[in-house]
């Protein structure tokens, strides 16, 4: 497999991975563009932004972007992150041009239809009251908010109802005007593709693109809180984030092996301790993710009201006896689980699409696998305990809670049980 990255003249970027024996390709654009490049009058303009590219183009309806795809087995869609929002689709090889000529045309010269922008609005609004139906969903919401109180980064994606009601096309212009240059965006394919021959059209298509002086986002702070929602569910749901490491720290994948042997798997600690000796909960877990510049190690369960304040407490006490004896075998099968992990997650071109523009994207390269295998590896039992010490004792902590959790100890409790 070979991977290839080209700069045109104004900036905008492409990069492909050829996957050999393969009939079909995953070829998308990301920009550099989210939900935190919003201010706070834009808030979900993004999301938004991204639905209406769907909805007609100069050239094309919103049927004939579907059926342009479809009719020739493929298929389109499109996400909108903190950082980054999508357009991607999957092709089988003979159609890759037409699917670059659609991703194109929709990123490019969406028509923002008064009558669509009003149909969207009301898809986008079901979709926020969706999210509130949707516990163990919304929960994560109100931990990064708490997190990052009054900053872009702590903002919801979708944003909130007054604002989506009051976008027109003017500001959606704005915004593409503000963030949609030729170097905020990434042509990334994998697959069966050629790449000189998408250089080509890149350059027919983006080419003509003037670059932009984009204002650097916010840097975050991790302030750290508490957002407690009372409802009446059947469930209690709690959510604790811990302050991590950004992408290009030293520290990103000591923080992955470390979330990993804490709660990433059946044989982790809080999913032997808390679920399976005690049956305090069905569900726990732990995750490590990372921003630009910021990062959250992420710990969330699902419990009954009267185990809540247990499994919290028990929660920070696993914590601070991982400081103290994580031991070699428990590293070792975190570093497994990743390594493996990734590998898997590579076997398909869309995830190998999503890669080259992420890896692009923070480090304006492609690693080697093999250099990002060696990283792990490179990570030692004492490297994993003094983080695990840092993430127990020191680190800021956020709060979130949902459902019949008015008794559930509060962010101060579990400072004080953290520290004692």
């Amino acid at each position: 497999m070979t991977v290839r990255l080209d700069t045109l003249s104004n900036g905008f970027r492409v990069v492909t991975e050829h996957m050999p024996g393969l009939q079909s390709a995953s070829i998308g654009v990301w920009v550099a563009a989210g939900a935190r490049d919003e201010r706070s009058e834009q808030n979900g303009i993004a999301h938004f932004l991204e639905h209406m590219a769907f909805k007609g183009t100069a050239r094309r309806t919103a049927l004939q972007i579907a059926e342009e795809i479809e009719d020739v087995g493929g298929y389109l869609n499109a996400y909108t992150s903190r950082e980054s929002t999508a357009y991607y689709a999957r092709v089988l090889e003979a159609d890759v041009p037409l699917a670059l000529d659609v991703i194109a045309d929709i990123v490019l010269n969406p028509a923002f239809d008064p009558n669509e922008i009003e149909i969207e609005r009301g898809v986008i609004l079901q979709e926020i009251g969706q999210a509130y139906d949707t516990p163990d969903d919304i929960i994560f919401d109100w931990l990064q908010e708490a997190a990052y109180p009054e900053q872009p980064i702590g903002r919801t994606i979708l944003g909130p109802e007054e604002r989506v009601s009051a976008f027109h096309a003017d500001d959606f212009r704005l915004f593409v005007r503000e963030h949609y240059g030729p170097g905020q965006m990434i042509l990334a394919a994998a697959g069966a593709v050629d790449h000189d021959a998408l250089v080509k059209e890149a350059e027919k298509l983006f080419g003509h693109m003037a670059p932009l002086n984009v204002k650097p986002f916010d840097t975050a702070r991790f302030i750290g809180g508490e957002a407690r929602h009372v409802k009446k569910l059947e469930q209690a749901h709690v959510a604790l984030a811990f302050e991590g490491p950004a992408y290009r720290s030293k520290d990103i994948y000591t923080t992955q092996i470390y979330s990993g042997a804490l709660g990433g798997g059946m044989s982790s600690r809080l999913f032997q301790e808390i679920r399976e000796k005690r049956g305090l909960c069905y569900s726990i877990w732990s995750q490590a993710g990372a921003y630009d510049d910021t990062g959250l190690m992420t710990i969330y369960a699902g419990t009954s009201a009267e185990d809540l304040g247990d499994l919290m407490r028990i929660t920070i006490d696993e914590m601070k006896r991982a400081a103290d004896d994580m031991s070699e075998a428990e590293v070792r099968r975190a570093q497994a689980q990743m390594k493996a992990g990734m590998l898997m997650g590579l076997e398909s071109p869309s995830s190998r699409a999503e890669r080259l523009a992420r890896m692009v994207q923070v480090w304006d390269r492609v690693p080697e696998l093999s250099e990002v295998v060696e990283k792990i590896d490179a990570v030692s039992v004492a490297d994993v305990r003094a983080h695990a010490e840092e993430m127990a004792v020191r680190a800021s902590m956020a709060l979130a809670l949902y459902g019949p959790v008015k008794r559930a100890p509060n962010l101060e409790a579990l400072k004080e049980r953290r520290a004692a």
